[in-house]
């Protein structure tokens, strides 16, 4: 059972990848799942997980790009449904519908595209189509959110009612504003609008001599605002037609309603399924923007992330255009805990949390920006001490706080925990609490954990070192100007660069070589070596860049060099095929000079005809040879696809045994009647043939090149004479 621990979330920042991935989502139900997003449990759900979110990264680069499965949220309608004798508003049911098209499409879809997203077509095979939601309230809501008039008999007949009323009351109106305003009663604007009701626009001098209902005056008192009295009837009348349209709607939105409630369970997976791909789509971008892939799962016990990034440095650097360092890191049964030493700002913490966070990554179901030729396999737990754990709550010194979060380490530390310890050793004093640490990461070991630790502990770099199945590694800095080159080197320990530092930063030398003397020349000396050999490595390193360089360097120039003997060898060829024209051409021209000049001598026609023959038939004989040797050539093609039919007969008898055999297991199809002229080929083979003759079981199949006599069984049917 995995279970990784809330303090292990927050020390790998990983909350702030879940509010990068909520503010993809595109609903707000969505972002709420991503912000809950945690490690899986079990194995078989996390790989859904990963498969269903590669799936759908691999969608933005293909030609069948998943659908919009975004939708407005429905809490309320749900809520409302729940309870009995409850109706929705009408525009309830409008994103009702919405949400049940947007599933049913996206549905059909997953189904028709199985072949491309099989795991995402499982969870979608959860959820049922129907189209009788969307049925049901597009037969009583319009697409403007607005009760159909046909919804009911009543309703139809109350509307059409309610029409001819307005058209009274518009009629009514429009006499009696003509004849006061005929008698210069009303105001400039004549008319006007009061609580919906058309009124006048009576001046006040004369709001006495108009017959009708006032219902308002103007703000200065100099207009009042009156229903003539011609009107007054149609508009009761209106009202309560009004009234009765109300209660006949109620009375069909509450009848939808009660039709709608059964589908209750169905609604609520409708809104799942989609919050649920809301947050797989927002994982998959998530994994575009970080270069995020799924690399191998396996069941061995070894980590290799190849070309690592930690995904919030880079997209943070990338905001700025600066440069993030990738780091290759390997755990295995033979090198399962790297003790990372080095000075401060070399990127040791950063390497120890790219490892942590991409494992915590992968396992709650996100892809993670590594080289395709990584691999993992799942820890049960991942256990984090990292940064200043001063409690001040409960009055804990940093030290205190680290022994009781070792104490924990060392209840549940197994084979199947990750450890990743930052500044290990540190809060006390260095060398009881360096013996501490070093009895610490010797029970770490020996319960065949796998972890990474940083410190500056020499007893731990040399205890790393000892241990057969740990590892030493260091960052590697320049060691001429001491400027850290963020990359992480397995084998051997760092130094703390702690004197060379304080030298680079002013301090004066007299007061170094006093602090040196304070210490053990032991230590300063181990120290030194180790800043001697990592100042080597760099150069190393430097070098065998540069080697590298000139390497690809030498191949790109081996590559023209080839590309250039290509065409000299080509050219050379077409200026030896020239020559030799040009040569024959001069051989046959200084025959014809020497034939012109005998025949200039002694004018004989006879002997100057007999040579011209005897050039043309040497000419003519060098050509027969030219055909002899091209059609040898072709008979040996022939005899090859002789033979290879003659193979292919062969194998359908084989196969015919085989089937007559198995006649009684196996129902064969029945075989289509051949006929002259039919295309047709034998079985298991390539070449296709029409039929010339037929007689008695066997066939004269003509391939164009050579003829066959074949057994009709043997054949089989391609297409019919055209």
């Amino acid at each position: 059972m995995i279970s990784i621990t809330d303090k292990t979330l927050l020390d790998l920042q990983f909350p702030t990848v879940l509010e990068t991935i909520a503010a993809s989502c595109n609903t707000e139900i969505g972002s709420q799942k991503a912000l809950e997003i945690v490690p899986f449990k079990d194995e078989l759900t996390l790989m859904q997980a990963l498969w269903q979110t590669s799936e759908y990264r691999a969608s933005f680069d293909n030609n069948n790009a998943i659908p919009n499965h975004g939708f407005e949220t429905i809490n309320h309608e749900i809520k409302f449904l729940a309870i009995e004798d409850s109706f929705l508003e009408v525009g309830s049911f409008r994103k009702i519908a919405a949400i049940s098209a947007t599933t049913n499409f996206l549905l059909a879809y997953l189904k028709k595209f199985e072949d491309y997203y099989p795991n995402l077509n499982i969870r979608a095979s959860q959820v049922e189509l129907t189209k009788d939601i969307i049925n049901m309230v597009d037969d009583v809501v319009d697409k403007y959110g607005e009760v159909k008039d046909n919804a009911s008999p009543d309703l139809l007949n109350i509307r059409r009612d309610m029409n001819a009323v307005r058209g009274k009351v518009n009629q009514s109106f429009g006499i009696a504003m003509s004849q006061y305003n005929a008698l210069g009663y009303l105001d400039d604007i004549k008319e006007s609008f009061v609580n919906n009701r058309r009124v006048l626009a009576v001046l006040a001098m004369y709001r006495r001599k108009v017959k009708g209902s006032i219902l308002g005056s103007s703000k200065t008192g100099s207009i009042a605002y009156i229903e003539p009295e011609t009107t007054l009837q149609y508009s009761r009348e209106l009202s309560n037609l009004e009234y009765e349209e109300k209660e006949e709607v109620t009375r069909i939105l509450k009848y939808l309603t009660n039709a709608i409630r059964p589908f209750l369970p169905l609604i609520i997976k409708y809104q799942d399924f989609l919050s649920d791909i809301d947050v797989v789509a927002a994982k998959a971008k998530y994994a575009r923007k970080i270069n995020g892939i799924l690399p191998e799962i396996t069941n061995n016990r070894r980590l290799y992330f190849k070309d690592a990034f930690h995904p919030i440095l880079y997209l943070n650097n990338k905001e700025k255009n600066a440069i993030t360092h990738p780091q290759t890191i390997e755990l295995g049964q033979e090198n399962r805990i790297i003790v990372i030493s080095g000075p401060n700002a070399g990127g040791k913490t950063i390497s120890l949390k790219t490892v942590g966070l991409l494992q915590l990554m992968l396992q709650s179901g996100l892809l993670i920006p590594v080289h395709e030729r990584s691999e993992t396999f799942l820890f049960d737990r991942i256990l984090t001490d990292i940064g200043d754990n001063q409690s001040i709550e409960n009055h804990l010194s940093t030290y205190s706080y680290r022994l009781k979060n070792m104490n924990y380490f060392l209840k549940k530390c197994n084979k199947k925990t990750l450890f990743l310890i930052d500044e290990f050793g540190t809060g006390s004093d260095p060398e009881l609490g360096g013996a501490l640490a070093e009895i610490f990461l010797e029970e770490f070991y020996h319960r065949e954990a796998f972890g990474i630790i940083t410190t500056h502990y020499s007893n731990l770099k040399i205890l790393a070192n000892e241990l057969p199945f740990a590892t030493n590694a260091n960052m590697l800095f320049d060691e001429k100007s001491l400027e850290p080159l963020y990359k992480l080197i397995l084998g051997q320990a760092g130094s703390s660069f702690t004197f060379e530092v304080a030298q680079k930063n002013g301090i004066p030398y007299g007061l170094i070589n006093r602090a040196k003397k304070k210490i053990e020349v032991g230590k300063v000396r181990f120290d030194k070596t180790i800043a001697n050999l990592q100042k080597e490595r760099s150069k190393m390193e430097k070098t065998s860049q540069t080697l590298k360089e000139e390497e690809t360097k030498a191949r790109e120039e081996g590559k023209k060099m080839e590309t250039i003997n290509v065409k000299i060898k080509q050219k050379l060829e077409s200026y030896q095929e020239l020559y030799d024209s040009n040569q024959k051409i001069i051989y046959i021209g200084q025959k014809i000079d020497d034939i012109a000049e005998k025949y200039f001598n002694n004018k004989n026609k006879k002997e100057l005809l007999g040579e011209f023959l005897k050039i043309i038939e040497i000419e003519n004989s060098k050509r027969r040879k030219a055909s002899v040797k091209e059609t040898l050539v072709k008979k040996e093609k022939e005899k090859e696809v002789i033979q290879e039919v003659t193979v292919q007969v062969e194998a359908i008898r084989v196969a015919k045994k085989e089937k007559k055999l198995k006649a009684n297991l196996v129902i064969e199809k029945p075989k289509p009647t051949l006929k002259v002229g039919d295309r047709v080929r034998m079985f298991d083979g390539k070449a296709i043939g029409s039929i010339d003759k037929i007689e008695k079981n066997k066939a004269v199949v003509n391939y164009g090149v050579f003829t066959s006599t074949v057994s009709l069984e043997a054949l089989e049917f391609v297409e019919s004479k055209k």
